[in-house]
């Protein structure tokens, strides 16, 4: 775990989005290889050059699943483009980034609200969903051509 930050975030499933003025705006797509733990993620902004990700999060504690150490290496175009031939499922979402929050669209339809760390949220929320792993990137992604968790 030497290279690896610890991250420990709060995920909130939402109805609909809160005021969004002056929020970033990502595309995102990750690629979640198969029998693995590796997602190769690529984030795109107007105006802004691409950037390529490979991570990788290991969970601490199989009791908390919020707390992971979390790797990144950055990609060049050709390490992206070789490691998106590896088999993956494949979520697509864009991502309004504020405040301490990242507000996620998914392509489903599906709106979550995520943080880093103790904030609370000032806005409406349906539900935390931090410990239901059918709302973790991976779970969404394979889920992604089929039904969306209740």
């Amino acid at each position: 775990m030497k290279y690896a930050h610890l991250e420990s975030e709060r995920r909130f499933l939402l109805a609909a989005l809160p005021d969004l003025d002056g929020a970033r705006e990502l595309r995102i797509t990750d690629r979640y290889v198969h029998r693995s733990r590796l997602r190769v993620r690529l984030v795109e902004e107007d105006g802004q050059e691409p950037v390529r990700k490979l991570g990788q999060k290991k969970r601490l504690d199989e009791s908390a699943p919020s707390v992971n150490a979390h790797t990144t290496l950055y990609l060049d175009e050709a390490e992206y483009q070789l490691l998106c031939a590896l088999p993956a499922a494949v979520l697509r979402k864009t991502r309004f980034v504020r405040e301490g929050w990242a507000f996620d669209v998914h392509e489903s339809g599906l709106l979550l609200a995520e943080t880093e760390g103790l904030l609370e949220p000032d806005f409406d929320v349906v539900r935390e969903v931090t410990d239901d792993l059918a709302y973790s990137g991976g779970e969404l992604a394979k889920k992604s051509t089929s039904r969306l968790p209740s």
